[in-house]
């Protein structure tokens, strides 16, 4: 059959066809066997292949996607639990100024009231080293009086008085003194 081909093929003209679409039948016989051939071969031996990689190629883009989406629903998580951080920093400054108010409050009032207790211990002490000072002196004043009475006293016994009372008064001292001495 295939040299009946053949011949038939030498007794055509190469140089001319009998359509300018179809090919000769020689060509379209050959032909279409290889062709079939060849894709039945690529449909055994290929097509596997070609399958198992394009499923690992969707399986792979499928692990992609459930990745994105995964990482999608985290990110919106994260995003929720920043928000809500921030409002929990929102109340914890607003109450952590609450308490600093009532701390200040409480150290200017406990300030205030220090400073009145200090003030009156300062008017106590005051008025105590004054009273101390005023009696200081009334003592320094009457001991001066005392001092100046008895130079005064003094001139005016030693002025007024003669001899003989003189002599007399130091005789009656030495016998009080006497006296006073054996009886002690």
């Amino acid at each position: 059959m295939i040299a009946g081909i053949l011949v038939a093929a030498a007794e055509e003209h190469i140089d001319r066809t009998h359509s300018w679409i179809w090919p000769e039948g020689y060509e379209l016989y050959f032909g279409g066997a290889a062709a079939i051939t060849i894709f039945g071969l690529l449909g055994w031996k290929v097509l596997p292949f070609a399958r198992k990689a394009l499923n690992a190629r969707t399986d792979r883009i499928q692990a992609q996607l459930d990745e994105a989406e995964e990482a999608k629903a985290t990110a919106a998580r994260e995003a929720e639990e920043i928000r809500r951080a921030k409002g929990d920093i929102d109340a914890e400054r607003a109450r952590l100024l609450a308490e600093a108010d009532e701390q200040a409050a409480a150290l200017l009032t406990e300030g205030r009231e220090r400073l009145r207790r200090e003030v009156e211990d300062l008017e106590a002490k005051a008025s105590a080293d004054i009273a101390a000072a005023g009696a200081r002196e009334v003592d320094e004043l009457r001991a001066e009086i005392a001092r100046t009475a008895s130079v005064v006293a003094d001139r005016v016994v030693v002025e007024t008085l003669d001899d003989e009372t003189h002599q007399q008064l130091i005789e009656s001292f030495i016998q009080r003194v006497g006296a006073t001495g054996s009886a002690a």
